[in-house]
């Protein structure tokens, strides 16, 4: 049996098997199974992949994208670049010197991806014109600074579009959530990375001034559960454009599903 996974602390909040199993029930996929595994410490991780030998391939979430790092054999160049694995082939046979693990980052092709596509519907632009609304420093906030923050940050630079990263601690490289309000330009796309509003804390939010929204600001939700997090729904009643991540989650899955599959 090849077994697959996702790895992080906690998991209530995944659809990651529930996705990966239909995908293996619909495309008649076999001998393939994936689980949950909660890791309470990343210390926990190189006994927890001894212990699995039909290990092939897992998948790592919040708060153990950046520290798994040290505890590879291998890491793209683009997950170097970004500074955080999300998707992990192991290869070779399970000895102590057999068995190699390699890290990816599938994060940011799932986020650019979705991100254009956003964009292109929102304004009716073509994919290739996304950087037309967003002119300018300031006009892009990346809220929150962890793993999934670094994917977003490596897509933005990639497509040139200037932003600033929000932190909740003032860092030499960041703005506060208090400094938004001034930053604000005619057009503004706010992209949320932090488990703010995600199940079971539904009813938390990034603390952005929300009053400030129109119909010309974009409103990017990593989270995808609950589908409408508090954040996307003060934004929509503003008249802000709004999307979660689902999608982006099911582009990082096939990405990863690829990687595994290679």
């Amino acid at each position: 049996m090849n077994q697959f996974g996702l790895i992080g602390f906690s998991l209530s909040h995944s659809f990651s098997k529930k996705y990966f199993e239909e995908k293996f029930l619909q495309e008649k996929i076999t001998n393939c199974s994936y689980d949950l595994f909660e890791l309470k410490t990343i210390e926990e991780f190189p006994a927890f992949v001894k212990s699995k030998p039909e290990l092939v391939g897992l998948n790592v979430t919040i708060p153990y994208k950046e520290s798994i790092l040290p505890l590879l054999d291998f890491v793209s160049d683009e997950a170097k670049a970004i500074g955080a694995v999300n998707c992990i082939r192991i290869v070779g046979d399970n000895t102590i010197k057999g068995r190699k693990l390699e890290g990816w980052n599938t994060d940011a092709h799932g986020f650019e991806t979705s991100l254009k596509k956003f964009i292109a519907q929102a304004t009716h632009e073509s994919i290739d014109g996304i950087k037309a609304p967003f002119v300018g420093v300031g006009t892009v906030f990346i809220l929150g600074t962890g793993g999934s923050s670094k994917a977003v940050q490596y897509v933005l630079k990639k497509l040139n579009l200037p932003f600033a990263k929000v932190s909740r601690e003032k860092k030499i490289d960041s703005v506060s959530y208090e400094e938004i309000s001034s930053l604000m330009k005619e057009k503004n796309l706010f992209i949320n990375t932090t488990p703010l509003g995600m199940f079971p804390n539904e009813n938390s939010r990034p603390k952005i001034p929300y009053e400030k929204l129109c119909e010309n600001d974009f409103l990017f939700d990593l989270i995808y559960n609950p589908a409408e997090t508090e954040f996307l729904k003060c934004g929509k009643m503003r008249g802000a454009k709004t999307k979660n991540g689902l999608e982006m989650l099911e582009l990082q899955a096939e990405k990863s599903w690829e990687i595994w599959s290679s």
